[in-house]
């Protein structure tokens, strides 16, 4: 039973079939769901409609080029066209310039609904991943947007990218369901799940840096500052230190975690990257300038002050939680 609702797949498709020119955003500094997504769709509708231009918009991530690269596209671009957002719930995280100057704006997602932007909006929060709505929408719609090798690739990255390989709780029924529908498709599973984990041996280095430096509280919260001279010192990217967002759900005892990464610029603050098994976490990111999943989120910290003030309110959440799991003997 597919979640996907027949009236918004209806008004979707026939914006689709009516436009010429359709445009696939997401967003920025993205992860494999984000590029999974978009390039997938992407590749959906140009075999379905191969005389329409269809584009995929924003930065090409250096860190997953291999999934694949970005479409120049100009302000002039945009004229009558269908404008698609991917996985982005808000619109200032939208990676790439004159969205809005499409004629329409559809939004597909699965993150809470914070942002109700676009004139159709596929917004499911129970799938694991956009990926996977992409992948429902080809299933659902059959012939009239049939599944490819390029596309199934993609979406499978996808959906592994989010799931952390279907280790994480958002894995259900309708995702495995996904996962079968795809691997009849002459891709090589194994080969993209290699270059999902592999990493060099810079960030080998890092992961025993960060576990050797990582600060675990009496409650079970975890954090670490990553400053620019340690990104620098290591000889990496900004995009490579995602590798250690995981590693404290690894550590037993661990509940909820934060790194935070420190920006550069005339005024420096710090993304914060935060994680949980168990309590929800997705409010403190929404009180510090971001939002995301209850167990996965993103927001930012101004200060130091600010820093310390998200690892007090994650403390709370931790003692709470375990107060909640003591009572009711979980």
């Amino acid at each position: 039973m597919t979640y996907l609702i027949s009236e918004q797949v209806a008004h979707l498709y026939r914006l689709i079939e009516q436009t010429d020119t359709i445009i696939v955003h997401r967003h920025v500094r993205p992860d494999p769901d984000a590029i999974g997504s978009q390039l997938g769709l992407k590749a959906l509708l140009r075999h379905r409609f191969p005389s329409k231009r269809v584009l995929a918009a924003g930065t090409t991530s250096a860190g997953l080029k291999w999934l694949g690269e970005m479409d120049k596209v100009s302000a002039d671009d945009y004229a009558q066209a269908l404008v698609i957002i991917c996985d982005t719930a808000n619109q200032p995280r939208i990676d790439g310039e004159h969205y809005q100057r499409g004629t329409h704006l559809a939004k597909i997602d699965h993150h809470p609904d914070v942002d109700a932007y676009g004139e159709v909006q596929l917004v499911h929060t129970q799938a694991s991943s956009c990926s996977e709505i992409i992948i429902e929408l080809s299933r659902y719609l059959g012939e009239r947007l049939p599944m490819t090798t390029e596309a199934a690739r993609l979406l499978y990255a996808g959906v592994v990218g989010d799931t952390g390989r279907f280790l994480f709780n958002n894995v259900t029924q309708t995702t495995f369901e996904a996962m079968a529908f795809l691997m009849p498709f002459d891709f090589a599973p194994y080969q993209v799940n290699d270059q999902l984990r592999i990493k060099t041996m810079a960030e080998a280095k890092f992961q025993g840096y960060f576990f050797d430096q990582l600060t675990i509280n009496d409650v079970g919260v975890a954090h670490l500052i990553i400053t620019q001279d340690l990104i620098e010192q290591y000889g990496m990217t900004e995009e490579q230190t995602n590798s250690v967002v995981g590693l404290p759900g690894e550590i037993e005892g661990v509940l909820a975690w934060v790194t935070f990464v420190e920006q550069a610029g005339e005024t420096p603050f710090y993304r914060c990257r935060i994680r949980s098994k168990g309590p929800v976490i997705n409010e403190v990111a929404a009180k510090h300038h971001g939002g995301g999943h209850p167990m996965a989120s993103g927001a930012n910290a101004y200060s130091l002050e600010e820093v310390q003030a998200i690892v007090e309110e994650l403390s709370e959440l931790a003692i709470a939680y375990r107060n909640e799991e003591r009572l009711y003997g979980n």
